[in-house]
């Protein structure tokens, strides 16, 4: 029995073409969080902030619709102004443009017999320059209680209200000069103490 020698190791064989490195991922892009955003736009300042963040401006104009028109109260169209302690009741309705105030619902006068003062002439017939309508109404006036400067302011209140039942088409007119605003001012009660609602005693060291 013959005994086969051992093959000898083959030694490695070398490639002729040298090895190719592992190809390699690209990098994954870098994305930023709201958060981050935020806070770089927050250091950055306004100017730097994207147009997307800035709140589009409004133009919208806010317009107000039109009131239906009051029924007439046998014929006439009724408001009630206040102002201090004067009560005005005015009616109004469509005529020779005749303005009179009725004194204890009796006698009445005109504007010019019963206001001395220019200004609170001016007061009452403002609401009817002012929607072009003197000359073409009729008003009569009920007016009791304070002096002739609230009375006046009365009636502009009054006579605005029923112009604007009228015609709600010159509601905005009387708005826009202040005519449908109630004036909440008063006079300053007197504290007791006291010569009046400011006014002390005079002071006396001896």
């Amino acid at each position: 029995m013959t005994e086969t020698p051992p093959t000898p190791p083959t030694p490695p064989s070398t490639p002729d073409t040298p090895e190719t490195p592992a190809a390699t991922a690209p990098p994954a892009p870098v994305t930023e969080t709201p958060t981050e955003t935020a806070t770089a736009t927050a250091v950055a300042g306004p100017e730097t902030a994207p147009a997307a963040l800035e709140a589009p401006a409004s133009t919208e104009v806010h317009v107000r619709p039109l009131a239906d028109p009051q029924e007439p109260k046998n014929g006439w169209w009724w408001g009630t102004g206040r102002r201090k302690a004067a009560v005005a009741r005015v009616r109004i309705q469509p005529g020779k443009g005749d303005f009179k105030i009725a004194i204890n619902r009796k006698k009445t006068k005109t504007v010019e017999e019963y206001f001395s003062e220019v200004r609170d002439r001016g007061d009452c017939y403002a609401p009817l320059d002012v929607t072009n309508t003197r000359g073409k109404l009729d008003v009569i006036v009920n007016v009791d209680g304070g002096g002739f400067m609230g009375q006046a302011g009365a009636i502009l209140l009054g006579l605005s209200r029923a112009l604007k039942g009228y015609d709600p088409t010159l509601e905005q007119a009387l708005r826009d000069h202040g005519y449908l605003t109630r004036d909440p001012r008063q006079v300053e009660r007197k504290k007791y103490g006291q010569r009046g609602a400011r006014r002390r005693l005079q002071f006396s060291k001896r």
